[in-house]
């Protein structure tokens, strides 16, 4: 597999270097013809001069200058910005490389507000054919938060009691960072997540309804979670430190240095946290022999201390020739510690007997990851080559001690009926993926896009259980049903074709991807084999038709897959409490999902309207099932349900009320079936449900900014009951300093301590109410502070006021 990737990229060294003697390298710095001063964010056009058609478009970066790759050949230049009047001006390239236009003069318009400076607000979001983009590199209600902790501020996202993450309604996403499959499985979600602090994240899209060119996996969609990285020229940087209430801290760094030909990147963040979760729990049993009633509280108290690191570089081998590479790495220590109070209580609800347990918990983790790719722009028409190889490693060790205590029903201590435990898990993952990409125009809209991925992964999971009772004299001695170590590997081999173009105003985008899926489960105790291997191929649809300036309908469709992780499918019981287990399904089969979406989309003035009704069938669904023994016990596992349909209604408002004052106002209305009598009797159920997500920012002139979120959640249909609505509100506040080189911010997370989950459960055999109250009411103060700035090629700092001349290189 090395060999023939290194041969690959031979190959397309070989013929980049053909290409590039046929293109011409064509720069330009944009200025404000009165000032001298440079204007970043211009728009800069290269125009047919024979009907004005757009051949190539570019903006110009933060120090003014653009960059182009063009064959030799007449243009005209087009340059706009707003506030400014369009500058046209032809030229004509032949034999120089590169091509220098000097500086690009524009005027400002005659309604320029000279001397008036209007301080405005970012856009929340941008939205696309087939993403919707929120920008939060600048969230005030999120600073010093994880990155879970911002997700759950944006709209169509929800984060359950156990941090894991839906989008819609629905659960099995995927998680992407920068563009990439995570190393972890499902039930790391959070410990993904916690790697990374919120202010170290620039963007994050959220892709409803992937098309054939991401894997298939995620029936919910994907999250796709852009970090921070600066490319201007020279030194520069930031530095943020944060304190929040009871005990969290978070330092960090991001740092660039970049030349013309390499932008070396460094960031390192550090985090100590504090967290309580308090849970409740009552269960009444209808089965003979055991207490009527179940009556639970516990008290758990965590600290995690992380540090995660990244670094690599972007090396422009050539005008049209990127190689980049990257490295991270993440050390976690955390701890924890636990008290439960178990009440076993008979009709008349006075107690039988009580159990107390004592948790003490210690978990370490390493994680690493490095890749290199390769970007080749083959000609100045669009055809472009893309080629990346990753790899990553992860490793997590938990070691458990429990001491238990039994109390009779006039409260006396039965010391013979105490039990202590020791519990030592490992979790080790590994990863691999190997991606070619290629695209090249066809025709004058049309597009071709076509790759190869390979992702190859292994996961491995060992428990070891001991416990200690009156019968070896409270020296702990293994139980072998409780210890075990199961493997996991699954390989995808993956192509894909895309073909898109637009015909007027219809476009459309029709495509495919083949996966072929290899798993091997194996259970070292008894050496038994787990293999299913199977062969799918997931199409996509996308059409789209423009109705008017910024107006335009939408209409899709995807299949998608939700292959079950080590987490569902390990045999292995996991001891919650001697009353409560839990384990995974070895046989559990992946789910299937055909989704559809219609849309329109409307933009005005100070107004934007994205709506979107979606209706989504899935087959094999993977369920969570709690199953309650005769003595008393119950088991929570996973099995595959027959079907869940899901239709909905999405409405995203973004409205400007003035320059300074921005509202982003998001509902989605569904409503949902599951039907799961393969299981049995009582596991159909159906609900509706909506989301209501708001999100306020104001940037009050040489004062503050303010920013209010709020959401709603109403009830989550599950096979044997559902997750109850809940609600909450963040505020932040944050003003600039020091010449607005430093920023500082305050926030306060769920202001009203509302976000409180609570989930029912039916069945023939017991009903069951439970409440977790994760620590979510959290008071931060933050400081930033931004340093460096730009050079010019000979080293000196640039000064807005002074004129280089219209021939000076740069």
């Amino acid at each position: 597999m090395k060999s023939i990737y290194l041969t690959v990229s031979c190959i397309f060294f070989f013929f980049q270097t053909i290409a590039y003697a046929q293109d011409v390298t064509v720069k330009g710095r944009v200025i404000n013809a009165e000032t001298s001063e440079v204007l970043e964010f211009a728009n800069v056009a290269i125009l047919s001069p024979q009907d004005s058609s757009l051949i190539k478009g570019a903006v110009s970066e933060l120090d003014g200058t653009f960059s182009l790759l063009l064959p030799q050949g007449s243009y005209l230049l087009r340059v706009n910005f707003i506030g400014y009047e369009n500058y046209f001006r032809s030229f004509q390239i032949g034999d120089r490389n590169p091509y220098n236009l000097g500086n690009i003069r524009v005027r400002p318009a005659a309604t320029d507000l000279g001397e008036v400076v209007v301080e405005g607000v970012a856009s929340i979001f941008e939205s696309d054919i087939d993403k919707r983009t929120y920008n939060v590199e600048n969230s005030i209600v999120a600073e010093g938060a994880t990155a879970a902790e911002l997700l759950s501020t944006l709209p169509s996202i929800q984060v359950d009691e156990q941090g894991g993450i839906s989008m819609r309604g629905s659960g099995e996403v995927m998680i992407f960072i920068n563009g990439r499959p995570s190393n972890l499985g499902g039930g790391d979600m959070e410990s993904i997540l916690s790697q990374f602090p919120a202010n170290s994240i620039k963007s994050v899209e959220l892709i409803t309804n992937p098309s054939s060119r991401y894997d298939a996996a995620g029936v919910g969609g994907i999250i796709n979670i852009i970090l921070k990285q600066n490319q201007n020229l020279g030194f520069n940087g930031q530095v943020n430190a944060s304190v929040g209430t009871r005990d969290k801290y978070q330092v960090g760094t991001n740092l660039n240095y970049a030349t013309e030909k390499v932008n070396y990147f460094f960031s390192l963040n550090a985090q100590d946290r504090q967290l309580f979760r308090e849970a409740e729990g009552f269960r009444e049993n209808f089965i003979p022999g055991v207490s009527r009633f179940l009556d639970q509280d516990d008290f758990e108290l965590s600290r995690r201390r992380s540090a995660f690191m990244r670094t690599g570089f972007d090396y422009n081998v050539r005008d049209n020739m990127v190689l980049g590479f990257y490295a991270q790495g993440n050390t976690s220590d955390g701890r924890e510690t636990e008290e439960t109070n178990q009440r076993s209580l008979n009709q008349l609800s006075a107690i039988d007997s009580i159990f107390v347990r004592d948790r003490a918990q210690q978990q370490l983790g390493r994680n690493f990851e490095t890749g290199l790719n390769y970007t080749w722009n083959i000609d100045s028409v669009g055809q472009r080559l893309y080629s990346s190889a990753s790899i990553a490693w992860d490793s997590r060790t938990q070691s458990t001690g429990t001491d238990q205590t039994f109390f009779n029903s006039i409260n006396e201590l039965i010391p013979a009926n105490g039990l202590n435990q020791l519990e030592d898990m490992t979790r080790e993952s590994r990863l691999a993926i190997l991606q070619l990409d290629y695209e090249k125009p066809i025709g004058k809209n049309g597009k071709l896009e076509t790759g190869l991925k390979g992702t190859f992964s292994n996961w491995e999971r060992g428990q070891a259980f001991a416990q200690g009772d009156i019968g070896n004299n409270f020296q702990p001695s293994q139980i072998d049903s409780l210890s075990d170590t199961f493997s996991f590997t699954e390989n995808v081999y993956a192509s894909y074709f895309i073909f898109k173009n637009r015909i007027n105003k219809f476009g459309y985008q029709v495509g495919a991807r083949a996966e072929y899926t290899q798993t091997e489960g194996n259970l070292f105790s008894n050496g038994e084999r787990y293999v299913n291997d199977y062969f799918n191929i997931f199409p996509s649809v996308y059409t789209s038709y423009k109705l008017g300036e910024e107006e335009e309908i939408s209409a899709n469709y995807s299949r998608r897959i939700s292959r079950p992780g080590i987490w569902a499918l390990s045999p292995i019981l996991n001891l919650r409490d001697q009353l409560n287990f839990s384990v995974g399904n070895p046989l559990l089969q992946p789910e299937f999902t055909d989704s559809y979406e219609v849309g329109y989309m409307k933009g005005f003035k100070s107004y934007l309207l994205n709506a979107t009704v979606y209706h989504r069938y899935s087959t094999d669904i993977q369920t969570r099932i709690v199953t309650l023994l005769d003595n008393n016990i119950t088991i929570q596992s996973r099995e595959n349900a027959d079907i869940r349909r899901s239709t909905g209604f999405e409405l995203v408002n973004q409205f400007e009320f003035t320059s300074w004052w921005n509202v982003a106002l998001t509902g989605n209305f569904f409503y949902s079936e599951i039907f799961g009598a393969n299981l049995g009797e009582g596991f159909n159920n159906s609900n509706f449900s909506w989301t209501v997500n708001m999100l306020s920012t104001m940037s009050i002139p040489n004062l503050f900014s303010v920013q209010i979120q709020g959401d709603y959640r109403g009830p989550i249909v599950l096979p044997q009951g559902q997750i109850e609505p809940l609600w909450g509100i963040n505020l932040g506040i944050k003003r600039d300093v020091l010449n607005k080189k430093g920023t500082i911010s305050v926030n306060v997370s769920d202001i009203f301590d509302t976000r409180i989950f609570r989930i029912t459960t039916n069945d023939s055999r017991f009903d069951l109410n439970r409440m977790f109250n994760r620590e979510t009411r959290i008071g931060t103060v933050a400081f930033t502070y931004r340093f460096g700035g730009f050079k010019d090629r000979n080293g000196n700092r640039e000064r807005g006021g002074r004129d280089m001349g219209e021939d000076m290189d740069f």
